[in-house]
């Protein structure tokens, strides 16, 4: 593969020292996430080794969904996390249909928006567990920024992002966001990456991510933005879990709770709106 042209990079080394204080930053992960769309699933599955989907299981479980919540679920991508709150909310499929827009899945970078919305109308032929859902009926996608959500104050019962906090230009100001759009009561559900607390396996876990991964990704995707560089030294250079429960807690949030996944490779965060 030829290398790729400075005007084509999103990521370079230099700016990975610390990529969460690019001041452009916003602008490089949407070049980075529209590059990578179309093999973004592939790369999720594999280079989690299918953990991925376990990993937002476990989020749902600890949104104690109700079912007629309203769920807005932010950073959304190509709706993995969105559509299993869908499915929380409704795992009988005699509960069908529920409330047009009840489940809202919002990204910022709308090149993940169609293959979300695919991904939710096969849904209709029955491919999730032999269930026939019409599930792109009843899901509405929208593009959006997490620190300026198209929605109004006290909209919302659930609000998710899964591995998307880490991207956003002002993560504070996000959660903030999240809180405004949240009925009292509501709970806010992050799902991130993080490093194992034990030497021994952030040790391995790091030559695989920095190593490995970012051989491998780029091969399948093609990708010449640098997005799977940028991936480890997003999750080495973020803040750590103490810091994102104090920031959470600091937007307002009670009950803040962190469960570690796979070894800490994983972190789902839930708070309550006070």
């Amino acid at each position: 593969m030829p290398a790729p042209s400075p005007d084509s990079m999103a990521w370079n080394d230099a700016l990975l020292r610390d990529p969460h204080h690019v001041r452009d930053k916003r602008q490089r992960v949407q070049k980075m996430f529209a590059a990578i769309a179309p093999s973004y699933d592939l790369n999720n599955r594999l280079h989690s080794l299918w953990m991925d989907q376990a990993w937002r299981r476990k989020a749902v479980k600890l949104a104690t969904l109700s079912e007629d919540d309203v769920v807005v679920d932010v950073a959304c991508g190509t709706g993995d996390l969105t559509l299993a709150m869908a499915h929380g909310l409704w795992p009988n499929p005699g509960d069908w249909p529920p409330a047009k827009g009840q489940v809202i899945g919002i990204d910022f970078t709308f090149e993940m928006l169609p293959l979300a919305r695919d991904k939710a109308n096969r849904l209709r032929e029955g491919d999730l567990d032999g269930r026939t859902l019409a599930t792109g009926d009843y899901v509405y996608w929208l593009n959006g920024d997490a620190q300026s959500i198209p929605l109004p104050d006290a909209s919302a019962d659930v609000v998710s992002i899964a591995f998307g906090i880490r991207n956003v230009q002002d993560p504070a100001a996000a959660i903030r966001e999240f809180r405004r759009i949240l009925r009292p009561g509501g709970c806010l559900i992050i799902l991130e990456f993080s490093l194992p607390t034990n030497a021994v396996l952030r040790g391995m876990y790091n030559f695989y991510f920095r190593q490995v991964l970012p051989r491998t990704a780029t091969l399948i995707s093609g990708d010449r933005t640098g997005a799977y560089k940028y991936l480890p030294e997003s999750v080495n250079t973020f803040i750590g879990r103490e810091q994102m429960m104090t920031m959470m807690r600091d937007a307002g949030f009670a009950d803040v709770e962190q469960h570690p996944m796979t070894f800490g490779v994983c972190v789902c965060y839930r708070g309550v709106k006070r």
